[in-house]
C-alpha cells in the first residue's frame, strides 16, 4: 500500500486561541477540532500563565484533553490554544499535485516514482472524497493509464439513481462520463459507525471496493471477480436500493448494465458489492471490460516484461528464442493450473520476424490467453413435461 499524505501543516493548518473547554467528571475536556498540534492551556483568556504540559495529556488525533495531577483543579473551565490540520483547506490541485523544476512531484505525481522507490506500482488508485471532482477522476484515469493500474471512484454523496445515471452521458452533471477499462464506478457511499462521534457517517464506497478487491486479490487469486462477495465494517448504504438477483430491473441491475458497482443488499444477503465490469461497458462489448479480465492482463503482461529483463543484450539465436518461449510457456501452463487461465501460449514466427528487424535487435514474440470470465448471468431452461408419467408402476 502506497499512501501520499498532501495534508501540509504550515499551508493547511488553523490557529486556535482563546477556546473555553471545561473538564467533565472523567477529568476530560473535548476540544473543538480533531487532528491537533501544540496545545497550551491557559486558567483563562486573561491569563498570562499556562498549565506545564505535565498537567495534561492530549490525544492528538481526537482532540481529548486528560487532566493530570492536581495543577488542573477539578471541573475547571480553562483557555485552550492551539493549531489543527483542517482537512478543508486541501483543495484539488494538492491532490492532483505537479512536477516542479526540478523535477521534484507532488500529489498523486509521486505514484510514478514508487517502482524506484519500493520495486512496485500501485495497482489500486484511490483519491477517496475528492474523487467525485471531475479534475480529480482525470487525473486518476491518466495515472491508471500510466502505471497499468485501476482506479475506483465514487459519485458524490447525495447523487439520486437517475442523476447517477445520466451522469454516464455527455449531458450528465457528475463525474461518471468515460469509458475508459480501467475505472471502477461506484455508488452509492456507504454507512460506517464511527467510534469517535459514536454515530454513523458516509463514507465513500470506493475505499471498501477497493479493500474487498485487495482481500479477494490475497485469499482467491487475481483472476477472481470481486462481485458478490460481502464487505465487512458497514452499517448500510446512503440509499435504499432494490436488488433482485433475478430481476434485471432491479435498481442495482441497472446499475450494472451501464458498467456502475454498487452494494447488493436482499433479504439476508448481507451488503455485498455487485458489478463485474469496468467504466468501458457498454461502450466496449470485449471481455476485458471485465475487470478481473482487464487485470489479468495486467498481471501477465507485466511479468513477462519484468521477467524478459534478464535476456536482454544476449545474442540472438535459436537457443535465446527457445529459452524465452518456453519459459514464458511454463509460466502459462501454472497459470492455468492455477485456474487463472483457460489457455496460454507463446512462440515465434518467422513471419513476423524479418532479416531486417533481426539484423537491428530487434525480437518480436507473440503471446496469446485467455482469462476466465465471471458468471454474470445464469439461465435455466425449463419444460414441464408427462414423459416421466411412464415410470409409475403398479405395487401388485
Amino acid at each position: 500500500m502506497v499512501v501520499i499524505n498532501v495534508l501540509d501543516p504550515a499551508k493547511h493548518g488553523s490557529n486556535i486561541s482563546n477556546e473555553s473547554i471545561t473538564f467533565d467528571t472523567n477529568n476530560q475536556a473535548k476540544l473543538a477540532h480533531r487532528n491537533v498540534r501544540n496545545v497550551v492551556l491557559k486558567p483563562s483568556s486573561s491569563n498570562s500563565s499556562t498549565f506545564n504540559t505535565a498537567a495534561f495529556s492530549v490525544d492528538e488525533q481526537t482532540g481529548i484533553i486528560t487532566r493530570k495531577g492536581s495543577d488542573i483543579p477539578p471541573g475547571a473551565k480553562v483557555c485552550a490554544y492551539y493549531s489543527w490540520c483542517d482537512p478543508t483547506k486541501v483543495t484539488a490541485a494538492d491532490i492532483i499535485g505537479a512536477v516542479n523544476t526540478a523535477g521534484d512531484r507532488t500529489g498523486m505525481k509521486l505514484l510514478q516514482d514508487t517502482y524506484n522507490l519500493y520495486g512496485f506500482y500501485a495497482k489500486i488508485l484511490l483519491a477517496p472524497v475528492f474523487c467525485t471532482q471531475k479534475s480529480v477522476t482525470t487525473e486518476l484515469i491518466a495515472q491508471a493509464e500510466k502505471l497499468g493500474a485501476l482506479t475506483y471512484i465514487d459519485a458524490p454523496i447525495g447523487t439520486t439513481f437517475q442523476q447517477v445515471l445520466a451522469g454516464r452521458g455527455s449531458q450528465g452533471a457528475i463525474n461518471f462520463n468515460t469509458s475508459s477499462d480501467r475505472v471502477r464506478l461506484c455508488y452509492p457511499h456507504v454507512k460506517v459507525y464511527d467510534g469517535i462521534t459514536n454515530q454513523e457517517v458516509l463514507e465513500p464506497l470506493s475505499s471498501r471496493a477497493a479493500g474487498l478487491r485487495a482481500k479477494v486479490d490475497l485469499e482467491k487469486g487475481f483472476w477472481w471477480s470481486n462481485s458478490n462477495q460481502e464487505i465487512q465494517g458497514i452499517t448500510g448504504i446512503e440509499r435504499s436500493l432494490s436488488a433482485m438477483i433475478d430481476d434485471p430491473q432491479s435498481e442495482v441491475n441497472q446499475l450494472n448494465e451501464n458498467g456502475i458497482t454498487t452494494i447488493f443488499n436482499s433479504y439476508g444477503s448481507g451488503l455485498r458489492l455487485w458489478g463485474n465490469r469496468t467504466a468501458a461497458w457498454p461502450t466496449v462489448t470485449h471481455m476485458r471490460n471485465f475487470e478481473n479480465v482487464r487485470r489479468t492482463g495486467d498481471v501477465i503482461n507485466e511479468s513477462i516484461r519484468y521477467f524478459s529483463q534478464q535476456y536482454i543484450d544476449m545474442p540472438i539465436n535459436q537457443a535465446l528464442i527457445d529459452a524465452l518461449t518456453e519459459s514464458v510457456n511454463t509460466w502459462g501452463r501454472k497459470l492455468i493450473a492455477d485456474g487463472a487461465l483457460l489457455g496460454f501460449e507463446c512462440w515465434y514466427d518467422p513471419a513476423r520476424n524479418s532479416p531486417a528487424e533481426l539484423s537491428a535487435g530487434h525480437l518480436l514474440l507473440s503471446y496469446k490467453f485467455t482469462p476466465p470470465p465471471p458468471l454474470e448471468r445464469l439461465t435455466f431452461e425449463t419444460e414441464i413435461t408427462s414423459e416421466y408419467l411412464v415410470s409409475l408402476e403398479s405395487n401388485s
